[in-house]
């Protein structure tokens, strides 16, 4: 399963760190993420803002086909 977390602040990090860790989980995006997340190997950052809904909508629906 691939999961997107939307927020750029610790508790979103927290969030996408502790889903990275699932053995059911295979990738694991944070829009648009911050600093600690981008150091994070098992988390990947993606440059969208969190009120850009048609944005995250469509990320979200390219990346759910792959």
């Amino acid at each position: 399963m691939k999961v997107l977390v939307i927020g750029n602040g610790g508790r979103e990090h927290a969030l996408a760190w502790k889903a990275a860790q699932s053995p059911l989980v295979e990738t694991v995006f944070v829009a648009p993420g911050n600093a600690g997340t981008a150091l994070e190997p098992a988390l990947q950052n993606v440059a969208i803002g969190v009120t850009d809904i048609p944005a995250l909508l469509d990320f979200a629906q390219t990346k759910r086909s792959i």
